[in-house]
């Protein structure tokens, strides 16, 4: 089979998730090193850093669990991702048409205020 195919796609992801998972053990070890060494003296730094590194190892380890097939029906990803752009476009019309119609709410108050008279203003100007 052909590079580009499902088999090399299939490994490229494992082995991008198997850098991830370095990376993130990597963070994990670079701030608890540069707090036992003193290097870095806020545990809010700290804290963030490994939880970056947890979240990003975490991650890495659903994407290889991921790749691994458990049902014996296999639904082509085509026709996942058309149901998923289904559902995403009716939350997004719904959404879109509250905006529009906040929109014309928003028309039709500056057309009142604009032809609102300037109470301060001088009667016997002309404008």
């Amino acid at each position: 089979m052909v590079c580009g195919g499902f088999t090399c796609s299939k490994n490229a992801l494992c082995s991008l998730n198997v850098v991830y998972m370095l990376v993130g053990l990597l963070l994990i070890g670079v701030a608890a090193w540069g707090k036992g060494f003193g290097l870095v003296s806020s545990i809010h730094i700290i804290g963030g850093v490994i939880a970056v590194g947890f979240f990003l190892l975490l991650i890495a380890i659903v994407g290889l669990i991921g790749i691994c097939k458990k049902e014996s029906v296999c639904f082509s990803c085509g026709d996942k991702m058309l149901n998923h752009a289904t559902e995403a476009l009716k939350i997004l019309g719904g959404v879109g048409l509250f905006f529009s119609f906040t929109e014309i709410l928003g028309v039709w108050l500056a057309v009142r205020y604009r032809n609102q008279k300037d109470p301060r203003a001088n009667p016997s100007a002309f404008l």
